[in-house]
């Protein structure tokens, strides 16, 4: 049978495409089934969360930095599970990254801690011997901007309906609180007090217990969040 498919090229190719679109549709149906939607768990980034994303984009940590973790062997063990399209429900843009020049972070909140990436914001190379990622050290005196940061959370609960001050997992509470203006930057600082305390930098605590948040402290709330 496949002698005389070989023999007519037409045929052979309109075979060839029925097989790949046939595994195409196996492959891709299951997303649009259950993976395209929010996974358990998944939730909507904090004003706090949505600066330091902000800050990474800006510091173009996207340009050498993936967040797609493939589903082989050899990426699993590195970095964890396997990406799921549900997880990335409320990124606006995605960063998935085409190139690793450093290793992927989409679960970079599951192993690294907060005086980790104080440390290595500061001096790469202090804390990864031989490293040629520069450092970030302007991120520990620049202030996050917290005014976009909201406004980009109310932008999206409004015209994309992202659930803030929901109920998403059914237990009483509320998940991700927005509020007002008011609420949700006196709710950033509350937990850039949390992301101060377990840094050793004492300028950085006393900004942020002055209500001043530096980039270092919302891009850590951030990265804490990448899970």
């Amino acid at each position: 049978m496949f002698h005389w498919f070989e023999q007519r090229p037409f045929f052979f190719a309109v075979l060839v495409f029925l097989f790949i679109s046939f595994a195409g549709i196996v492959e891709v149906i299951p997303d649009f089934a259950k993976q395209s939607r929010p996974s358990v768990g998944t939730k909507p980034y904090s004003v706090l969360e949505l600066a330091g994303r902000q800050v990474y984009i800006k510091d173009s940590c996207n340009a050498c930095h993936s967040q797609l973790i493939r589903p082989f062997k050899s990426e699993t063990d590195r970095y964890g599970m396997y990406s799921l399209s549900g997880e990335y429900a409320y990124d606006r843009p995605f960063l998935w990254g085409s190139k690793r020049t450093g290793p992927d972070l989409m679960r970079v909140g599951n192993y690294r801690t907060t005086d980790w990436h104080e440390n290595h914001m500061f001096e790469p190379s202090a804390v990864v011997p031989g490293s040629i990622m520069p450092s970030y050290k302007h991120q520990f005196t620049k202030k996050a901007d917290l005014d976009t940061a909201y406004a980009e959370a109310y932008t999206v609960k409004t015209v994309f309906a992202t659930p803030y001050d929901q109920d998403l997992n059914g237990d009483g509470k509320i998940d991700v609180e927005l509020g007002d203006y008011d609420t949700a930057i006196a709710k950033a600082k509350e937990d850039a007090k949390v992301i101060a305390a377990g840094m050793k930098n004492e300028a950085i605590k006393a900004d942020v217990a002055n209500g001043q948040i530096p980039e270092i402290v919302a891009l850590i709330a951030y990265l804490n969040s990448l899970k």
